[in-house]
């Protein structure tokens, strides 16, 4: 199928400001085949300049002020991704965004857990009627325990999670995630400075390999934490997702 015919999927990425929304986008590009090579949201370090934030002052502040639109084709879709601008300033053109996409990827910082901005987004999208995916970023340095981030987020927005990834650690001692659905573990290694994808490795969460890799402690934990979300008999439900009910 030509690129010309590909059924379009758009996805707006909302937060807070310097949550990591920017980084996430140009990670989804890297993944997707899009770029061979992650930009810094540093600019301001004299790294390289992040592929989305284009204007010189996104570049001078860090920050994305418009609303940028990034296109890849990924398994049969042509993917819109919209890097939209978190800082109040320029919210005015975050609300417009978020009229015309299929879905939103909520970002938030997992040390910070959910701040005002997000907030603001994300009734934005619930009026609206937009199914929203919630990405807890920033796993590799401290965060907040996963399960009090679940909780802040059905009392503070009042929406259902289902967490389809479980982190395997936290902060230095993070090393991958178990996907609940595929009953799998996905066990990562850091590429250099994080510009290009990062070797991974897949297995049953049983595996002795993944004991080698990780803290016993840490792993005893994660198990812990696993089975008490499997033992709460929730599944994922499609179409509660497109209803705005759960994030998953």
């Amino acid at each position: 199928m030509s690129s010309a015919t590909l059924p379009r999927r758009t996805f707006a990425i909302i937060s807070h400001p310097d949550a990591g929304k920017t980084t996430l986008t140009e990670k989804l590009l890297l993944y997707g085949g899009a770029l061979e090579l992650a930009g810094s949201i540093t600019a301001r370090k004299n790294q390289r300049a992040t592929t989305s934030d284009w204007m010189e002052l996104e570049r001078q502040r860090g920050i994305s002020i418009s609303s940028t639109v990034l296109q890849f084709d990924y398994d049969n879709f042509r993917i819109n991704l919209l890097d939209t601008p978190g800082h109040n300033d320029f919210s005015e053109d975050t609300y417009r965004v978020l009229t015309a996409v299929d879905a939103a990827i909520m970002v938030i910082d997992a040390g910070k857990g959910i701040e005002a901005q997000t907030r603001k987004l994300f009734e934005v999208c619930r009026r609206r009627g937009v199914p929203i995916f919630t990405f807890m970023n920033k796993c590799g340095r401290p965060t907040r325990e996963p399960l009090q981030l679940l909780d802040d987020l059905e009392k503070a927005l009042g929406i259902a999670p289902f967490p389809v990834n479980w982190p395997l650690g936290n902060g230095p001692e993070f090393r991958g995630v178990y996907d609940r659905l595929e009953k799998q573990v996905h066990l990562f290694e850091r590429a250099a400075k994080n510009a290009q994808a990062a070797p991974v490795k897949v297995m049953g969460i049983d595996d002795p390999f993944i004991v080698q890799k990780i803290d016993a402690d840490v792993y005893a934990k994660a198990r812990e934490e696993i089975e008490l979300l499997g033992s709460l008999g929730d599944s994922f439900d499609q179409e509660r997702v497109q209803r705005g009910e759960i994030t998953p």
